[in-house]
């Protein structure tokens, strides 16, 4: 059980890796439409072979919904609107990165959690870390616009993980992620109808980036965090997403012979022991 946050860590870093494989071959909204139709053709019949519960009356699939297009469509959205505005991906992950600042600075108000000194000590150098992880990455040329749909992914990541810990304390994991897949998939299909030429560039480096999105991240990653929402506080959940940018950069190294600085190296020794400190015990 204690490697579960780390595989978490690994597979959601992949997901970062797979996009940049497949945004080139579809655009961003389409992307993320197909993926989640992939998710959903699996994960219901899963669901319904299985007879696994679903939420309990509307106000509790309300939640779950919400939480969802916080956490999948808004989020994810954010990100990619951001990237397609020029915004540099150092900078997208920076400004994501500061989740687990927020996050504690409001988990005492909307989830009664105590954040401890050595938490907050923890998530400081957290921060820091990741500033020198993406440093190499940041550009010139950013304009407040660009910043507005990454500033709004920080907003849906952290609000959605504190809206589920709060509102869905006992839910199935299988159902619930067909739920806030469903709520996600009606946001992403407007945004890829109204915005998106939804023309698509088949190769066999976008179906496997597609798959390994959709299964590896959407279905393996989601399900992790969901369980770590669950089983954990807010705060822990969020220290994690700081090694993220560190574990991404690694892969990035070795898959597309992106750029490793030495400033890059000693940021991700800060980010492990800010995440350390900040989880604790």
């Amino acid at each position: 059980m204690a490697a579960i946050p780390w595989l978490f860590v690994l597979l959601w870093s992949s997901g970062f890796i797979g996009s940049k494989l497949g945004v080139p071959y579809a655009e961003p909204f389409t992307f993320l439409t197909m993926r989640y139709c992939i998710v959903l053709a699996i994960l219901v019949p899963i669901s319904l072979i299985s007879r696994a519960p679903w939420p309990a009356g509307k106000g509790q699939m309300m939640h779950v919904a919400f939480a969802g297009l916080l956490i999948h469509a808004l989020y994810l959205s954010g990100c990619v609107w951001a990237l397609k505005l020029g915004l540099p991906a150092g900078v997208v992950s920076l400004i994501v990165s500061m989740q687990p600042l927020f996050t504690a600075a409001f988990a005492g108000v909307a989830l009664g959690e105590r954040v401890l000194p050595r938490q907050w000590m923890g998530l400081a150098l957290g921060f820091i870390g990741t500033i020198m992880v993406v440093a190499h990455k940041m550009g010139s040329g950013v304009t407040f616009i660009m910043t507005v749909p990454a500033i709004a992914a920080l907003v849906g990541i952290t609000a959605g993980t504190m809206w589920q810990k709060r509102h869905c304390p006992a839910f199935d994991l299988r159902t619930s992620t067909v739920v806030q897949y469903a709520a996600s998939l009606i946001i992403t299909a407007i945004l890829a109808v109204t915005t998106e030429t939804m023309q698509v560039q088949w190769s066999g480096q976008f179906v496997f980036a597609l798959l390994w999105v959709a299964l590896v991240l959407s279905i393996g990653a989601i399900t992790l965090l969901n369980y770590l929402i669950k089983s954990g506080t807010a705060v822990n959940v969020a220290s994690l997403f700081y090694t993220v940018p560190a574990v991404t950069a690694i892969m990035a190294w070795g898959i597309f012979g992106e750029t490793l600085t030495g400033l890059a190296l000693v940021g991700m020794v800060v980010a492990v022991l800010g995440v350390w400190l900040a989880r604790g015990r």
